[in-house]
């Protein structure tokens, strides 16, 4: 039980931390996440239910809790804060100051020509700025913005 508590707090300090998405505020991993870990850890996945089907309405995908593994918690724990925490791209960059492993780490690297086309060179610097411009953007800018892409000027 102890072990629960423990990897539940794991759990909550790391969705603390997890950044929200400007895109899509109402779509909240941490809520999801919570939800789950309340269902696996929280107490009434102590309680032993037995499902019944005439409860539920045939609408309802219900999925049964597989049973608790302190193990595969802890792993499932790690992976979330070695995403939080950005580790492998971290870990790519040290090595990528050793030159003789930058072929192991880029097998198919990115060419100029991928990352720039002919056709509008500056395509993905203006998706980056368009990522960055989105969620600024009041509601009455949001439909002109949409309607700007049915009409053409040309």
């Amino acid at each position: 039980m102890a072990a629960k508590s423990v990897i539940f707090r794991h759990y909550e300090r790391a969705l603390a931390q997890w950044p929200v998405d400007a895109l899509r505020p109402q779509i909240s991993f941490q809520n999801v996440m919570r939800g789950r870990i309340e269902k696996q850890l929280g107490p009434a996945s102590d309680k032993k239910t037995s499902y019944d089907p005439s409860k539920e309405s045939k609408d309802t995908l219900v999925t049964p809790l597989k049973p608790y593994d302190e193990k595969a918690e802890m792993e499932q724990v790690n992976a979330l804060y070695s995403l939080l925490e950005n580790r492998y791209a971290k870990q790519v960059r040290r090595n990528l100051l050793n030159v003789t492993m930058l072929a192991e780490f880029f097998k198919y690297p990115l060419s100029e020509r991928t990352m720039k086309p002919l056709s509008k060179p500056t395509y993905y610097e203006d998706f980056i700025k368009e990522l960055e411009e989105a969620p600024k953007r009041s509601w009455l800018e949001r439909y002109i913005h949409s309607w700007k892409g049915f009409i053409r000027w040309q």
